[in-house]
């Protein structure tokens, strides 16, 4: 028996707290503008400790085709990603309820 997840109390290999927090997450999409008018997608609000951010963005920066960061609990995309983001991270195991796009 591995190590025990300390908030469900079931073992890590399960993976369900990974599962069970993407729930919980509330994710707000925007879009700025920065240097030279270019365009990023923001992704804002995923909880640091649950979710492999630097992971998902990698994801995201394949499926999308574009560069991108990640800065805390952030991820940038470049390029206005707004119409398609949902349904990536949907495909990714979020819940469609919980991102709000503006």
């Amino acid at each position: 028996m591995g190590d025990v997840d300390p908030i469900t109390g079931l073992p890590k290999e399960l993976g369900i707290f990974e599962e069970l927090s993407k729930d919980d997450q509330q994710i707000l999409v925007s879009m700025v503008k920065k240097k030279f008018g270019k365009k990023y997608t923001i992704l804002a609000g995923f909880d640091v400790k649950a979710t492999d951010v630097r992971d998902l963005s990698k994801k995201l920066k394949s499926k999308f085709a574009c560069g991108g960061t990640h800065k805390g609990e952030n991820i940038e995309l470049q390029g206005d990603h707004r119409g398609r983001i949902k349904g990536v991270l949907v495909e990714l195991g979020f819940k469609g309820y919980n991102v709000d796009i503006s």
